[in-house]
């Protein structure tokens, strides 16, 4: 599935670009559902080394990922500063970012991002998971557990299919490591950062971990949601990120 990298606004504006990072497995295409209530500013959505337009290409780990997009948004934009938005692994690569580049992230908002080590049954679910690669009913079984609407879950089986497994193999190994990214106390810009009330354990504790090393973060829930929540209530994470966008938090996720 083709998705472009670069959406232009309805009309021209001075505002920020928004840079929409995706999660692990998948590729830009996931950020469809959000195009529409971001359509008055210029919105980026990058392949992430490894996956998308790019399953050619190793997997060059989380910082150099983060460097990878920064590189990658000023050939598209011509802008040295963005907003950037990211879940799962978008929202790993959007704190090594704002770690490694602080004058390039405007704000920061990821939702979804592990932050302490994954351990016991989640970890060993990621080695079936890569005995599996190349199973395609593996691959619907995990859009089903996802709650992927129909419509995603075909693309969502083809792309996982198409990514080698060593690339998820590396990039599972660094996200599971779970660490907060070295240097991302001294980003000084706006952090908001969210996990839904049925993710993981390891993700809802994650935000404690954050908050510890970056105290100026906001930290919220979002309410009756799983990992892959901006398809499960398109219309809530909307809103989150409007509302973020303007400097507010939304007021139905609860702290």
């Amino acid at each position: 599935m083709t998705f472009p990298e670069l959406h232009h606004p309805e009309a021209a504006g001075d505002d920020d670009p928004v840079v929409l990072l995706h999660g692990g497995n998948v590729a830009n295409w996931m950020w469809e559902p959000q195009l529409a209530a971001l359509r008055h500013r210029v919105v980026v959505t990058p392949h992430l080394p490894g996956f998308g337009d790019r399953t050619s290409e190793p997997w060059p780990g989380l910082g150099g990922a983060a460097d990878d997009i920064v590189d990658r948004v000023r050939e598209l934009t011509g802008r040295d500063r963005f907003h950037v938005v990211g879940l799962s692994l978008g929202g790993v690569v959007a704190l090594h970012l704002a770690a490694r580049h602080p004058d390039a992230a405007t704000s920061v908002l990821v939702s979804g991002v592990p932050l302490l080590p994954v351990t016991g049954l989640p970890r060993l679910a990621v080695r079936l998971h890569l005995r599996l690669w190349d199973k395609p009913w593996f691959w619907k079984a995990q859009a089903a557990a996802f709650r992927l609407p129909a419509d995603s879950r075909g693309p969502y089986v083809e792309h996982g299919l198409s990514v080698r497994k060593e690339t998820a193999r590396r990039m599972l190994d660094d996200v599971h490591t779970g660490r907060v990214p070295e240097g991302l106390s001294a980003y000084a810009g706006p952090m908001l950062l969210v996990a839904g009330d049925r993710e993981p354990a390891t993700v809802r504790r994650s935000l404690a971990a954050a908050a510890t090393v970056v105290p100026r973060a906001t930290t919220r829930f979002a309410p009756g949601m799983h990992h892959v929540w901006n398809v499960e209530d398109p219309d809530l994470f909307d809103a989150m990120i409007r509302a973020w966008l303007e400097g507010r938090v939304e007021p139905r996720l609860r702290e």
